[in-house]
């Protein structure tokens, strides 16, 4: 028997072993979405049993024509969708310029600065909330359109939380560029922007797919801005705070929930599926990097 057949008996227990492995974790990270949609399809009689079962044998739609009765809903859906699609342009153009300027330039304080970035992100959002309110009440007074009970007040504080893992994402994206496609481009007239838009741009492309879909992820599914900003002027409220509708005293509408929470997936998978491609690409150029 010759030893690459030996090799080859050793590994594939090894590789049954991860493919199991691999199956079981994804069915634990899919039974939670498995059994939102399936509540969210059960009648209120399932729902409510004290025996709950992994699946129906009379679904209905009733959770879904709740959700969509509710009076705004599609203006707190479209509120989400431009808060979410102003986060992930404004922060991948800015990231993009920033990761540049880190990339490309030597000044003073760069290390300093990529130092900030990284505590930046240690820091938790939740202990920032309050000192973010009184800046959003402060900012409005002197800035039309920031200040609280506006959709301002939650998109600058999520550009400015997605930004600092952005830079640092880009950045070795950026230096993944050989200096020298840069100074050939320069040698044949491109000057510093054109160099910039049309050859680096689409060169870090997949990196910026790859940063979008968590500024994407994070600015759609935010509770807690969205409940701390906006107070009073309720057409500005997002997909998250129609949640609390369906919460109440005499008793929460556990299908209404899920229902909702359906919706709010839908643009999540299709903004995935849409990026696949170039998010696979990205993130393993940042591994590479």
């Amino acid at each position: 028997m010759s030893h690459s057949r030996v090799s080859l008996r050793i590994r594939r227990p090894w590789r049954f072993a991860a493919e199991a492995t691999a199956l079981v974790v994804a069915a634990v990270v899919a039974f939670p979405l498995y059994w939102m949609v399936l509540s969210a399809f059960k009648p209120e009689g399932e729902i409510q049993s004290t025996e709950p079962r992994p699946w129906t044998g009379s679904p209905s739609l009733d959770s879904f024509r709740r959700v969509f009765q509710q009076e705004d809903f599609g203006r707190y859906f479209l509120n989400s969708l431009f808060v979410a699609g102003v986060v992930v342009v404004a922060s991948a153009l800015i990231a993009f310029l920033a990761a540049t300027a880190v990339a490309r330039f030597t000044f003073r304080f760069r290390t300093t600065l990529l130092i900030m970035f990284l505590v930046a992100q240690m820091v938790p959002i939740e202990a920032l909330t309050i000192p973010m309110f009184f800046l959003m009440r402060d900012l409005g007074e002197s800035v039309p359109g920031v200040g609280l009970n506006t959709l301002g007040s939650l998109i600058l504080p999520h550009i400015a939380f997605s930004l600092p893992f952005a830079i640092w994402m880009l950045r070795g994206f950026v230096k993944a560029v050989p200096e020298a496609l840069e100074e050939a481009a320069y040698l044949d007239g491109a000057s510093r922007s054109r160099f910039l838009w049309q050859i680096l741009f689409p060169l870090v492309f997949p990196g910026l797919v790859a940063t979008s879909v968590f500024s994407f992820i994070s600015a759609w599914n935010d509770f807690l801005f969205a409940k701390s900003f906006i107070i009073s002027a309720t057409e500005n409220s997002t997909l998250p705070m129609a949640l609390l509708v369906f919460f109440k005293d005499e008793g929460n509408d556990w299908g209404g929930i899920m229902a909702a929470s359906t919706v709010m997936t839908i643009p999540v998978l299709i903004f995935f599926v849409l990026v696949q491609r170039r998010l696979v690409s990205g993130l393993g150029g940042a591994v590479k990097d």
